[in-house]
């Protein structure tokens, strides 16, 4: 049975090394995309008229001035608030062209505006595949989730690609601390690493290092699998063990791209009914960010202070979600409430992330990513290596051979 596995885990992990080293790469790097994103782009981030926050213009009329400048567009995420000396970043969708009835091609999908004079500072295509300066970050982000692998057939074929091979590397750990620990004797061996270099101390640093920080290894792999095959695997099978909360995206089917849902609602109503409903629920914090989703026929609105849009620490920001054309309330994600399985779902970028923790949790994260890269190539040179160990043996063996069929055959 030990064979077996160590086979299996030598194939598993081929298979996946690739990936996952990419992944552990980036992930490395990906841990600190705003502050890098910034840095790198200025005109995206740093309004040019400065910190006059008394003088913003209101969001309603940001909104409406990015859709008179390019028709063609919608947009889809906006900030309620700004921060200090940022622009208003906004995400926009392509409209339909009328003459066709496929959606435009605006050749971006991200705009930031002053907010106090509303120009347009700067436009680029997140996610698009290219390493230039505007294009790194979201470049490397969206590697690392989906390995830049195109759509088709209506489905998101990188993700689903990376969350299968995150199902792969979750398997794979159980096996690999199968075979670390052939028995109860020997658990020491299986920490211990021999810094005297070679091949002793690549084997070492294979198996002992992912000993000694397996748990979150298993956690990458788990919350991988969470976060890139969410509605069909993990909430179905957390729904095995508690009960989920209603979610308008599991439980709608999605509009395609060239018969997007309409919203009935404006912002501002939308905004206003989220609102009644995060009073209901106690939520305290001033809505911060809104997005509208077309798919799903959905407005969700955010609850943050501008600082902390992104969520760091804790579980993260609650949104409450409204009917884009009714006005119903049609779910919410409010942070540590709800059933257990509830808290996995929101627990799962957080962890993987690890903004759970705030700063430290993403330094911690950052090394797990060089973490996984190393455990990769690693990986590589002991299979390099036995599989030469095994040419050579075959090789050496064939003269012997040959050397007994001629003394064995007659003449």
């Amino acid at each position: 049975m030990r064979g077996l596995f160590v086979t299996l885990h030598r194939w598993f992990g081929l298979g996946a090394a690739l990936f996952l080293f990419v992944a552990g790469a980036t992930g490395a790097v990906i841990s600190w995309d705003h502050e890098l994103d910034e840095w790198l782009n200025p005109e995206l981030f740093h309004a040019r008229s400065g910190d006059a926050p008394s003088k913003t213009l209101p969001t309603e009329e940001l909104v409406a001035r990015i859709e008179r400048a390019d028709p063609q567009v919608r947009v889809t995420f906006m900030p309620l608030v700004v921060e200090a000396g940022h622009t208003f970043v906004a995400f926009v969708q392509p409209r339909l062209d009328p003459a066709t009835g496929r959606p435009h091609q605006p050749g971006y999908n991200q705009v930031a505006l002053d907010p106090v004079t509303g120009e347009v500072q700067a436009r680029r295509e997140w996610g698009k595949v290219s390493l230039t300066r505007e294009n790194l970050l979201p470049f490397l982000y969206k590697l690392h989730y989906t390995m830049h692998i195109p759509d088709g057939f209506g489905i998101e074929l990188g993700q689903w690609f990376m969350g299968l091979i995150a199902v792969v590397w979750v398997f794979d750990m159980f096996i690999a601390l199968v075979i670390s620990f052939p028995n109860l004797k020997q658990w020491r061996r299986s920490f211990a690493v021999r810094w005297r270099g070679g091949h002793r101390l690549t084997f070492d640093l294979h198996r002992s290092g992912a000993m000694w920080v397996y748990l979150l290894l298993l956690m990458l792999a788990i919350t991988s699998v969470g976060m890139n095959l969410r509605e069909p695997v993990m909430r179905p099978v957390v729904s095995w063990f508690s009960e989920l909360s209603p979610s308008p995206f599991a439980s709608r089917t999605p509009a395609p791209p060239n018969r997007p849902i309409e919203p009935h609602l404006s912002l501002q109503q939308a905004l206003a009914a989220a609102q009644a409903v995060a009073r209901e629920r106690g939520i305290s914090a001033s809505a911060g960010g809104a997005f509208l989703s077309t798919e799903f026929g959905v407005w969700g609105v955010g609850f943050y202070a501008p600082e902390n849009s992104h969520g760091d620490g804790g579980l993260g920001n609650p949104w409450i979600y409204i009917d884009s054309r009714t006005g119903e309330p049609a779910g919410a994600d409010v942070p540590g409430t709800g059933s257990a399985g509830d808290i996995v779902m929101q627990s799962l970028f957080p962890l993987h992330s690890g903004r759970i923790l705030g700063v430290p949790g993403r330094v911690l994260m950052s090394l797990m990513g060089v973490g996984v890269a190393m455990l990769s190539v690693t990986g590589v040179l002991l299979w390099a290596r036995k599989r030469r160990a095994r040419r050579h043996l075959v090789a050496a063996s064939r003269p012997s051979f040959q050397l007994q069929v001629e003394l064995k055959s007659p003449g």
